[in-house]
């Protein structure tokens, strides 16, 4: 089955500034918050996808990012059936996975991450639905 785009993770120092922004600015509203490994998480829902505001609270890789880049998108995640399968398919193109195998993510979904040099610069994330 082919994925589906799912979210885009944006780094942020202030998720629910920013959440009021995009619901001001665009309509958007809030499907779900969490705080979750040491990351603050508002997931607010566009059409069938989500963006999902990052806001490091003790979370090294996070604030590395918002260091090094700055604000804006830090990864983009596709919503797949079988995160394993999808891991292995990966691997069999050459492409390097940060996750061995697939763990607990935000929201309680499986995800797994792959490697942004071997995907065009883009740490790309997958989603098990």
């Amino acid at each position: 089955m082919e994925p589906t785009f799912h979210h885009a993770g944006i780094a942020t120092e202030d998720a629910d500034a920013l959440a009021a922004l995009y619901r001001d600015t665009f309509g958007l509203t809030v499907a779900h918050t969490e705080t979750f490994d040491g990351i603050y998480i508002v997931f607010l829902a566009c059409g069938g996808s989500y963006f999902e505001l990052l806001e490091p609270v003790d979370n090294d890789t996070v604030a590395g990012f918002l260091e090094r880049q700055g604000r804006g998108v830090h990864h983009l995640a596709l919503a797949v059936e079988d995160v394993e399968s999808a891991l292995y398919q990966a691997r069999e193109n050459g492409v390097e996975a940060i996750d061995d195998s697939p763990r607990e993510g935000a929201w309680g979904h499986e995800v797994a991450f792959l490697h942004p040099r071997d995907t065009g610069g883009v740490l790309v994330e997958f989603v098990g639905h």
